[in-house]
């Protein structure tokens, strides 16, 4: 047998030993037997590189490093699904089928918890591969997707071909990182998902090839051009060409068996060997679909049903209190630390004693947490079968925990207020506020620095942190200063002086008044000492400016100790005034812009501030007065919405040449 021949005799059995292996989960020989025919196969293509092919098994080992990841228009865009969270909201969803169609057969299939990927095959060949980035634009992520061993490099399908799925890592993947990251030292993946997204974005292939990625296809793009007619037809069609797709899937006759197949799946879930966050529900019939129609971000005839949030068990050691800058006093709970969706919680919010009150929490109880929107933690619900006797009901406490003063709560509002202005723990909120990294942004003076300055009287208000070059020869003193650090943090100190006036302004924390307001009131009145004679009625006709911000920055202004502040500030050096000019052009003046998705040459304050100082404005929403929309990766629904609307829509390149235009 010739070299030629045997080494298509290879790859043809090594493919198909993937296939029952990553596919099927089938295997019919040993890893052994496996590994031996590989290395004769590579030891063959070293010997003739000329004979290598292109669908060889050894090109998913991974070999190319790159530099970045080139960008990809998507030929027809990747739309998001919008949600449903309770049957209630299914059967909506399900009648406004029923106006285009009487009887809807729905086929349903697991969400998979991973990241939407494109996969292009030309004359046979697997040519692409791509993120969904923010549905318009994707990153080529060909070399990595090529290590998915359950995707076929060579399909036996000549028309040109693009079928899109959910790249994912399997628990048992997501163990084997996990254990060879610890081994090297390093820590650990937080959850299956963050790891694929990590290991699929690898600019080195080989990495990838090592993480054990999957992919479930779970569409056909333009399937009626293929002769498919139905999602089920297309599932079917995928799987006889060799992609990996969901079993899992169901046609129903109705509403009623939908919702027993959720059902049914939240319990099977934990069961599973791959983590689903949902379940996906569509119209059977593809030819329906553009007469059932879209909307600004989502098709009308498929939906998501999200499951609940991960929910947890723990207990509540204590309930402490927190006070903030403005006095607001929060309760947290204080637990048994656990891990909720890959994090590790030991606290979570309380909100107010109503809240706490409603729920009936007490320490010492059992109780189920959350986190709120996958992000805060928060308290559920109490599990009262598990309640020990001799737990007493919370009582909210009427005094503040640092400075006891007592605590005022107004009638209209929920929380309890410390409305002693020498409050130790709010002159720390205070402090730690002003010289955060949105507002005066001085590097080196964090939390833990503040409190240490605070306690031992070196920084006891905020016009003290201008006069910190005073404590220079004490600081050097202190254990864990050192003198590079010491002037590094003068450095930044003495440079926040040239701050502008809006970042000044919000530093103050004046109450609801925030980095948008700050710029407004910079912008209108140009220096402080205007602001600090402007009178209620100047204030609240200014456009998005109410009677609650209007009423805040009156009363802040017209209070001796604040103006005492703002006068020690002004004699540190400090700058009050806004010397950023608005330069308005044809192209930008009263021109209304929307920001959306994750920009890579611009921060999102400078593109905001770039069109703003051009006599621009910058909304969060996009309507049918939007100009543009200015879009990023992972965009989302603003850009279906602009799509919609027909709203100009420029990519960062474009948005770049607009500025370099003006």
């Amino acid at each position: 047998m010739t070299d030629k021949k045997r080494i298509d005799e290879l790859v043809e059995l090594l493919k198909k030993y993937n296939y029952q292996y990553y596919v099927l989960d089938n295997p019919t020989v040993t890893d052994q037997e496996y590994d031996a025919l590989l290395h004769e196969l590579i030891q063959l293509e070293e010997k003739h590189p000329d004979l290598v092919r292109d669908d060889s098994p050894t090109k998913r080992v991974g070999s190319k490093i790159l530099d970045k990841f080139e960008k990809v228009t998507h030929d027809q865009s990747m739309l998001s699904l919008s949600n449903a969270f309770n049957v209630e909201e299914l059967r909506d969803f399900d009648e406004k089928i029923k106006k285009h169609i009487d009887h809807p057969l729905y086929i349903v299939e697991l969400k998979i918890d991973g990241l939407a990927g494109s996969i292009k095959y030309t004359n046979q060949q697997l040519v692409l591969g791509a993120t969904r980035g923010n549905g318009v634009v994707g990153e080529n992520i060909t070399e990595n997707i090529k290590t998915i061993r359950s995707l076929p490099l060579k399909i036996d399908y000549k028309d040109p071909l693009e079928v899109r799925g959910e790249v994912f890592m399997s628990n048992k993947a997501f163990k084997k990182a996990n254990d060879a990251r610890l081994e090297n030292g390093k820590s650990k993946f937080m959850n299956p998902r963050n790891a694929a997204s990590g290991s699929v974005r690898q600019l080195d292939s080989k990495k990838a090839s090592k993480r054990n990625l999957d992919m479930f296809i779970y569409s056909i793009v333009n399937p009626l051009e293929h002769g498919v007619n139905t999602q089920s037809e297309a599932l079917e069609f995928a799987k006889k060409l060799g992609f990996k797709v969901n079993p899992n899937t169901k046609t129903c006759n109705d509403i009623d068996e939908v919702i027993n197949y959720i059902s049914v799946y939240e319990e099977k879930r934990s069961d599973l060997s791959y983590d689903i966050d949902g379940i996906v529900i569509k119209v059977n019939d593809i030819r329906l679909y553009d007469k059932i129609g879209y909307t600004a971000k989502s098709p009308k005839w498929a939906i998501a049903y999200k499951f609940p949030a991960e929910e947890v068990v723990t207990k509540i050691n204590s309930i402490t209190f927190q006070v903030g800058r403005t006095g607001q006093i929060t309760p947290v709970a204080n637990l048994n630390p656990v891990i909720v969706q890959g994090s590790r919680v030991a606290r979570a919010t309380l909100h107010n004693a109503d809240y706490i009150q409603g729920k009936d929490i007490r320490e010492g109880d059992f109780v189920v947490i959350k986190k709120a929107g996958d992000i805060i933690p928060e308290v559920v619900r109490v599990l009262i079968n598990r309640r020990e006797e001799g737990l007493n009901p919370f009582e909210m406490i009427d005094r503040c925990p640092i400075c006891h003063t007592e605590l005022v709560r107004k009638d209209s509002e929920a929380d309890h207020y410390c409305v002693n202005p020498h409050c130790d723990r709010k002159k720390i909120e205070g402090i730690i506020h002003f010289a955060s990294r949105r507002a005066m942004n001085i590097e080196g003076l964090g939390n833990r620095i503040i409190e240490l300055f605070y306690n031992e009287g070196i920084i006891t208000k905020i016009d003290d942190i201008y006069h910190l070059e005073d404590h220079k020869e004490e600081l050097y003193l202190k254990e864990g200063f050192g003198k590079k650090s010491i002037k590094k943090l003068l450095t930044a100190i003495e440079n926040s002086k040239d701050n502008e006036l809006d970042k000044l302004l919000f530093g103050l924390g004046i109450r609801h008044v925030g980095e948008k307001v700050s710029r407004l009131l910079a912008q209108e009145f140009k220096t402080i000492e205007r602001l600090k004679k402007v009178d209620f009625e100047r204030l609240i006709v200014i456009d998005e400016i109410g009677e609650i911000i209007a009423k805040s920055v009156f009363r802040y202004f017209n209070d001796d100790k604040n103006n005492a502040l703002i006068n020690a500030l002004k004699d540190a050096g400090v700058n009050t005034t806004y010397h950023v000019e608005i330069k308005e052009s044809d192209t930008f003046k009263d021109k209304r812009f929307v920001l959306t998705g994750a920009l890579e040459n611009y921060k999102r304050k400078d593109a905001k501030e770039l069109i703003e100082t051009r006599g621009g404005r910058v909304t969060g929403s996009v309507s049918s007065k939007t100009d543009y929309v200015v879009c990023g990766t992972d965009a989302g629904s603003k850009l279906e919405k602009a799509k919609n609307l027909g709203i100009t829509i420029l990519d960062e390149e474009a948005f770049t040449e607009l500025i370099k235009g003006d």
